[in-house]
């Protein structure tokens, strides 16, 4: 779907339905709705508030025909002002488009600059959350279904006769699509079958689709530069593992220097320790880090921030077979650090040990992990938030901030010395797991004995926020993408 801006009053744009908005006890219309509602002989305010009892509570849509034109009218209720937050905006058009589509005979929609006007927001940030809200609510994987439910909805239309909010909108528009692009074709690759989606095959998505300089190294150099731990996990796979390196330089200096990670179990059987059937039914959905920090690249490749970034996957299926890694192993990883397993299902860890060694002699000023790692974590946390922790308080308190206003939420675990108690070995520096207590804390302490404490680094635990068996608040089932909009805005700030 096309998302698009017009420096036109609303009335002036032929669409099949014109989208305003109401806070929550709002009797008089004013802004754009007042316009509206005006050109309309107080059609809103005389009978869809006073006769219809419309009260603007968020999330309602009030939908009626309009006289003579042919044309639709939603009025979305905004809620409580002192509530509303740009998120909400991104949500509430994400519904609209979905109501748009179940319609079935709506083309376009028009809709005005939703917080720009008595919210008092930021015009550039409403008109990213609208587009973003516009082409996310679109989203469906159906490409294995015969019936493909097609989108009715080709054109949604911002219309903002103000000059000065229609340049800034127009900037938060073209910022818009190229997340929510990113966005969705993170969800295109996790929610893609395993059979489809291996080492190889995600290796050559990133290489044609990263939009940046993208090395892959095969199976002899990845043994060849010490990376013995990732290695060990991908051994019961009859897919070769892929160690992934994109990069993006900047025209101009560099203000900073960042290195992402993200976990690239393209299918995770739990190795030796089995999972249970329905517990691997949906991991495919375990790349879905390296999902994000892929299409995190493409947008940064677009966007061209002054930032240097390097992103990293180390890409592997972890299988049980004849020639897998075995519980009791002892695994020398690329630091030298040598590693027990105690679960082979505690695998993602193991190949992130690698990856940060690997991003570390990069010399980047900060290094970001993302990965769908514990299921601790989703005991702890739910759906609702990602779990966040690492070495450098004031940067995870950056990172929380940042996301927020992305419309992610993540909460900081601890990290006490204590956890690391639990992964102590007797016959090797440390084991890979230490059982269920604290387990998302745990893995955080083993993954930091993998970096030094010089660089600032930062690990996001997404596994219960990844993959959703209901529909957010966006309306997205399965697949989420969690992550990309973070460290877009993250490294593009």
């Amino acid at each position: 779907m096309q998302v698009k801006i017009e420096k036109k009053s609303i009335l002036d744009v032929s669409a099949d339905v014109i989208i305003v908005n109401l806070f929550e006890g709002v009797k008089t219309p004013a802004g754009v709705t007042g316009i509206v509602n005006k050109a309309y002989k107080n059609l809103i305010s005389e009978y869809v508030i006073k006769k219809e009892k419309f009260e603007g509570k968020y999330g309602e849509i009030y939908q009626l025909p309009l006289p003579i034109s042919g044309k639709k009218l939603f009025i979305a209720g905004l809620g409580k002002q002192k509530e509303f937050t740009p998120v909400k905006i991104r949500d509430l058009t994400a519904k609209i488009v979905r109501i748009c589509n179940k319609a079935g005979n709506i083309k376009k929609a028009v809709s005005i600059l939703h917080g720009a006007g008595i919210a008092g927001l930021c015009p550039q940030l409403c008109a990213q959350m609208i587009t973003e809200g516009a082409i996310s609510g679109t989203y469906a994987f159906n490409k294995y279904k015969s019936d493909k439910n097609e989108n009715s909805l080709k054109e949604f239309v911002i219309a903002e006769i103000d000059n000065e909010k229609y340049k800034k909108a127009k900037i938060g528009v073209e910022t818009g699509i190229i997340t929510a692009n990113a966005l969705n074709s993170a969800r295109d690759l996790i929610n893609e079958s395993s059979q489809y989606l291996y080492p190889e095959t995600l290796a050559q998505y990133a290489v044609e689709n990263s939009g940046v300089k993208t090395t892959v190294y095969n199976k002899a150099q990845i043994k060849k530069m010490g990376m013995n731990a990732f290695l060990a996990v991908g051994q019961g796979s009859i897919h070769e593992p892929k160690f992934i390196h994109m990069e993006y330089k900047p025209e101009k200096k560099a203000k900073r220097k960042i290195a992402i990670i993200g976990k690239g179990i393209t299918f995770d059987a739990g190795g030796l320790d089995l999972k249970p059937p329905t517990s691997m039914l949906t991991m495919r959905d375990d790349m879905s880090g390296a999902a994000a920090v892929i299409c995190t690249m493409r947008a940064i490749s677009e966007l061209k921030p002054d930032v240097e970034v390097h992103a990293i996957v180390a890409a592997c299926e972890n299988m049980p077979s004849g020639s897998a890694y075995k519980p009791g192993d002892v695994i020398i990883a690329k630091t030298g650090r040598s590693i027990e397993i105690d679960n082979t299902d505690a695998e993602g860890r193991v190949t992130l040990a690698d990856a940060l060694a690997y991003a570390e002699e990069l010399k980047p000023d900060e290094i970001i992990d993302i990965a769908t790692l514990t299921g601790a974590c989703m005991v702890a946390l739910g759906t609702v938030s990602s779990g966040i922790m690492g070495n450098n308080d004031k940067k995870i308190k950056d990172f929380i901030k940042t996301a927020e206003i992305a419309g992610e939420r993540f909460w900081q675990l601890p990290m006490y010395e204590e956890y690391g108690d639990t992964l102590k070995s007797d016959i090797a520096d440390t084991k890979n797991t230490g059982g269920r207590m604290g387990g998302a804390s745990s893995a955080g302490v083993f993954l930091s004995k993998f970096i030094t404490k010089n660089t600032p680094w930062i690990h996001l635990d997404i596994a219960g926020t990844a993959f959703l068996d209901t529909a957010n608040s966006e309306g997205i089932k399965g697949a989420t993408g969690i992550g990309v909009r973070s460290l877009i805005k993250y490294i593009t700030e």
